[in-house]
């Protein structure tokens, strides 16, 4: 297994793990599936010195991918990011998950980053499960700021502070 920065030839891939849970409305707000050309600016937006995207890969293969993405793009909270984490279903409770949560949280200092964030939907236990197994703790709920298929969904912010 190896665990580096993404190439824009990696795109289909991460593409296509991104779209597999679309139309499971638990992880994500896209209501359709996303196109590789739609993603292009989101990749080359990512400094792999600030704010990297990473695929793992199990020899050719990618099997998931994580994002640190920006907070919100205000000087003082440059040191706050978003991190979003995907895994092609056949990996998903192999242990890859937390490899890739791991190595974020241990090269988020060195990126920059004091505090990591998660936005997870309310309904969506298992991932609610796995952060805060890994010490991220519930900060904000925004009840029914969503809708999908119809049903009002709360979303909650998980953080979790890095060093002091």
């Amino acid at each position: 297994m190896t665990i580096r920065d993404a190439r824009e030839s990696d795109l289909p891939a991460i593409v296509g793990i991104y779209n597999s849970i679309v139309l499971g409305r638990m992880v994500t707000a896209d209501l359709e599936p996303v196109t590789v050309a739609s993603r292009v600016a989101w990749l080359q937006a990512h400094d792999p010195a600030r704010r990297p995207v990473w695929v793992a890969e199990d020899g050719h293969e990618i099997v998931g991918w994580l994002s640190f993405d920006t907070f919100y793009p205000r000087a003082a909270y440059d040191g706050t990011a978003m991190i979003a984490l995907y895994v092609t279903e056949a990996r998903r409770r192999s242990g890859l998950g937390q490899e890739l949560l791991d190595r974020a949280v241990t090269t988020a200092p060195r990126l920059g980053l004091h505090t990591l964030l998660g936005y997870i939907f309310a309904h969506n236990e298992p991932s609610l499960r796995f952060f805060e197994k890994n010490g991220f703790a519930r900060w904000a709920h925004l009840p029914r700021v969503a809708r999908l298929d119809g049903i009002e969904r709360d979303l909650l912010i998980l953080g979790r502070r890095l060093g002091p």
